[in-house]
């Protein structure tokens, strides 16, 4: 049963009080729980914004909309600290579900309850939807109808882990740029960013206790052109870039602004060689190391054999902790090569030391790097925090208490959960924004290959194959981009949009919720906001191929 849209009966519309007999679509994604559905309109302009019993950052986003409100429609529209019966009118009710919101509109006002600073930011997101796609805007828009539609709205969400990934070691992203990105995650109620932040083709994160990270490790020398591995070609251009800490807590905080928390990823024990291009005795052999110009994975990581080692994470993931205050910190984990560890003296000193073996499917190294795993995640715990890894980390023994984040297909968050371990769903052949979107891929940006269309983004089952027992351990879903082959920010929205769309429906809607057509009809209007706003999106749905 489709549960999308409850129309009202003419006695309710009645009661809603609109004011005309017409009523625009309502084309919100994603979708909202429930939606009835009255005739008319409210018209807007200069309507006043009132609040009583709100946060003080709930209170500061509804100023910022008062003036937004101004600046767009042309008309003033006060703010009261005292709820009024008309305009826009916000209050708390402790009832409602985290995150979750009620909106009633009729033909005098649109009056928003909610628990949570979330709740009201997330009513803000449908209600701006639901506005004519100008409001997306800059400066003030003239011959524009402000008017919404009359309707009443439940809504909450089915995940309280709805994330979006986004990697500036690859290529760099500025602090603007990333801001960009955030704003439009949280247009579509996204509350995660997953921020990959060290990898070996650049460290991106200032570190004051290490400063060569920075200063060797966020420079490469040249980036390999397309997929020239052999022979190698390069670009020959010095490629680089780095946050400053107070350019990283200027992103957190704008973030939790828009009720989202960033998840800072340090990819550990391998993806290092940007680090040991820094601190190269820190590796097996002692180097000389580069930061590598080239894509794959470099068989170059930490030798996990050495104190200093242990010493150095401790000292980086500290200053992360400083840094983001959120409960997670990602330690990576995957694509570890062996081969350094299996030919280094001190790493099969401390295998025997720990008495670890070859046995279950599992290698002797693989269990070195649950070692490593362990004692980051006693690491953080001892701070309270808690660790994410990919779901290599599953390799061997996991520490209860770790998450997974399934990137290999859904496989190993079904066995993760099936252990009882908690599991973000992240699966390569659904979420992967990386890869191509359309079959016409000669007409399409060059990227890294694959096939993931907004149709299979949209289809994607978190709970399939799972047990009844193994459901609660899936947090939510999260789409991946990765950006070795995507250099520009207008290319870096192509793969995102409208994929993430898509992706905010699989996180949000009930299940009874979701119906790929209605969410087509849904796109036009997002498009026309996508448009407003000034980002590039992906238009292959509607025929259109490669950036327009």
């Amino acid at each position: 049963m489709k549960r999308f849209v409850l129309s009202l009966i003419p006695v309710l519309a009645i009661a809603l009080g609109c004011s005309a007999p017409q009523t625009p679509g309502i084309h919100v994604i994603p979708q909202p729980l429930e939606v009835m559905t009255g005739s008319g309109t409210y018209s807007f302009a200069g309507a006043p914004v009132s609040y009583e019993g709100v946060d003080a950052r709930t209170a500061g986003q509804l100023q910022n909309f008062a003036t937004r409100l101004t600046v767009r429609t042309g008309k003033a529209s006060p703010v009261s600290e005292t709820l009024l019966e008309k305009g826009f009118s916000f209050s708390v009710d402790p009832s409602v579900p985290a995150e979750g919101y009620t909106l009633t509109v009729t033909g005098k006002a649109a009056k928003v309850t909610a628990s949570d600073f979330k709740g009201f930011y997330n009513a803000l997101q449908t209600i701006w939807q639901l506005f004519p796609a100008e409001w997306f805007g800059e400066g003030p828009a003239k011959g524009v109808k402000w008017v919404l539609p009359c309707v009443e709205i439940r809504d909450e969400p089915r995940f309280a882990y709805r994330g979006m990934h986004m990697d500036p070691s690859r290529h760099f992203w500025t602090v603007e740029e990333t801001k960009k990105y955030i704003d439009v995650m949280a247009l579509y109620k996204l509350n995660r960013l997953h921020w990959h932040l060290s990898d070996d083709q650049g460290w991106r994160v200032e570190i004051k206790k290490y400063p060569r990270l920075t200063e060797v490790g966020s420079v490469r020398k040249e980036t390999m052109v397309k997929k020239n591995f052999d022979p190698y070609v390069g670009d020959g251009q010095p490629y680089g870039g780095f946050y400053t800490q107070d350019e990283i807590r200027e992103v957190v905080a704008y973030a939790a602004d828009r009720g989202i928390t960033v998840i800072p990823e340090i990819d550990l024990p391998g993806h290092m060689q940007a680090a040991l291009a820094a601190y190269p005795e820190l590796g097996c052999t002692g180097g000389p190391y580069d930061v590598w110009t080239t894509w794959g994975v470099s068989e170059e990581v930490l030798c996990a054999g050495q104190e200093k080692t242990y010493e150095f994470l401790e000292g980086v993931l500290s200053e992360i902790m400083d840094l983001f205050p959120s409960e997670y910190i990602h330690i990576g984990g995957d694509e570890c090569p062996k081969i350094r560890w299996e030919q280094c003296p001190r790493c099969q000193a401390r295998i025997r030391a720990l008495g670890l073996k070859d046995g279950a499917g599992h290698t002797k190294e693989q269990r070195l790097q649950n070692y490593v795993t362990s004692r980051m995640q006693e690491f953080l715990g001892r701070h309270g925090r808690k660790i994410i890894g990919w779901d290599e980390i599953l390799e061997g023994e996991l520490t209860p208490g770790a998450t997974v984040m399934s990137w290999r297909g859904a496989a190993g968050g079904i066995e993760a959960a099936g252990r009882g371990f908690d599991v973000v769903m992240t699966p390569n052949d659904y979420f992967y924004f990386d890869y191509y979107q359309s079959e016409e891929q000669d007409r399409e940006p060059f990227g890294i290959g694959g096939y993931v269309p907004v149709e299979k983004v949209y289809s994607f089952d978190p709970y399939e194959r799972l047990t009844d027992a193994a459901k609660p351990h899936i947090l939510g879903v999260q789409a991946n981009l990765w950006t070795e082959y995507i250099a520009t920010p207008e290319h870096l929205e192509y793969m995102l949009l409208p994929r993430m769309c898509a992706l905010s429906e699989v996180q949000w809607c009930a299940e009874e919720n979701r119906d790929f057509e209605r969410f087509k009809s849904s796109l036009e209007h997002t498009g026309d906001i996508l448009d407003q706003a000034g980002y590039t999106w992906c238009q292959y749905v509607f025929g259109k191929v490669g950036l327009q």
